[in-house]
């Protein structure tokens, strides 16, 4: 399967303002650090629990959020730092949540894989693979039949799309209409079984003709393509067009999960998607622009690595969830 290219022109990077560009690089660069940083602190035993990363895939998230509105909804995976971060949460309350303090985003209750706040737009995560699609199918029948404007943009990998719930969730979102973006985060891999392994379909979009939906493949390590599919897909699916299948090519920098040394991706390969990773290709678009240098770029990164580390000593002194709140907030 052949993947992205490995710059972004300096003829796209100019058509964007500068600020909305710095903002796209800073939380895509505040998802990276705030993986690397969690990455040690696992390796160190400070937190709970294990962790899946997506250390690489940053431009997927932060595409799709940054084209929608702040009412919109998202669903999200086992895999689900960087949607959060991308949806507005902060460093401090997924650090907290990591640690298990009652001060986290779910109050210590999700961990790693649930993580979420529906205030800013985001129920906790569900591990379950492709769990996220039925969901976000229902709330967008919410949405429809009580009028309201908003979408629901819904993230799973590849290996979701050959679960029965992303071709009865998609299929019910299809017949009905609803506002549904279907963000597939196509990094080639189920855990460890690539993606020829279990299809035929070159394209994971290609499904979406079964459902009479449109489908897109996007080079998912430009945040800027990615950003223009899922504005065009929001305003489809606010425009009673939806829903419609958007196939991010990505690839993880890291392995399914902290214990996983990632034997099954070739060396080839790796260096291959390495050179196409989405942060260092935006860092060198940027600089081609008169008003933007590395410094600009390197204070950016000096600010998150700051907030990380204060939302670090937050979770290390916060009070941790007790026993005696195991029964509140549960619902069934």
């Amino acid at each position: 399967m052949a993947g992205p290219t490995t710059e972004i022109s300096a003829e796209r990077i100019a058509e964007y303002d500068r600020d909305f560009l710095l903002s796209l690089y800073e939380r895509m660069v505040l998802i990276r650090q705030f993986e690397e940083r969690v990455k040690f602190l696992f390796l160190q035993g400070s937190m709970p629990g294990t962790i899946h990363q997506c250390n690489g895939q940053e431009a997927t998230a932060v595409g799709v959020c940054a084209a929608l509105d702040s009412d919109d909804y998202i669903t999200s995976t086992h895999r689900p730092h960087g949607h959060a971060l991308a949806k507005g949460l902060t460093p401090d309350e997924l650090m907290c949540e990591l640690f298990g303090c009652s001060t986290g985003c779910c109050k210590g209750k999700g961990g790693s894989m649930h993580v979420g706040n529906i205030d800013k737009g985001m129920p906790p995560a569900i591990a379950i693979v492709g769990g996220g699609i039925p969901v976000a199918t229902g709330m967008a029948l919410a949405f429809k039949l009580q009028e309201r404007p908003q979408l629901v943009a819904c993230f799973f990998g590849d290996g979701a799309t050959s679960e029965g719930a992303f071709h009865e969730g998609v299929n019910m979102a299809a017949i009905w209409n609803l506002p549904v973006i279907y963000a597939c985060e196509n990094n080639l891999y189920g855990a460890s079984t690539r993606i020829d392994k279990v299809t035929r379909l070159d394209h994971v979009a290609d499904r979406a003709a079964g459902y009479g939906i449109r489908g897109e493949t996007v080079d998912g390590n430009d945040v800027l393509a990615v950003y223009e599919a899922a504005g065009q897909a929001a305003e489809e699916c606010r425009s009673g067009r939806g829903p419609v299948l958007l196939e991010l090519l990505t690839y993880r920098l890291t392995g399914h999960s902290r214990r996983d040394p990632s034997h099954y991706q070739p060396e080839e390969e790796r260096q291959e998607w390495d050179a196409r990773e989405p942060i260092g290709r935006m860092r060198r678009g940027l600089v081609q622009r008169d008003d933007v240098d590395a410094a600009d770029l390197e204070r950016i990164r000096a600010n998150i690595d700051r907030r990380i580390e204060e939302a670090v000593e937050k979770a290390r002194r916060d009070p941790k969830a007790t026993a005696g709140e195991l029964m509140t907030d549960v619902f069934a």
